[in-house]
């Protein structure tokens, strides 16, 4: 089973942003998917695929190593 949840991240601006964010992400137990729709002058769209819900401090830890801010 897997579940697909979507955070909001500001602060990305281009392609390195997204490889960053993505790289944090994909390391956290349990991701099997990132996908990030970038929107440079408002807040990008991060979905997340894994095996079980993951804490969300775990993922607000990963975006804040790649540079960038974790919306809720």
């Amino acid at each position: 089973m897997s579940i697909t949840t979507t955070y909001s991240v500001s602060g990305m601006t281009c392609a390195h942003c997204v490889t960053a964010v993505t790289e944090e992400i994909s390391e956290i137990s349990g991701v099997s998917a990132v996908d990030i729709e970038l929107h440079e002058k408002a807040q990008s769209k991060v979905t997340v695929t894994s095996t079980a819900p993951l804490p969300l401090n775990a993922v607000r830890d990963a975006v804040d190593e790649a540079g960038y801010t974790l919306v809720v």
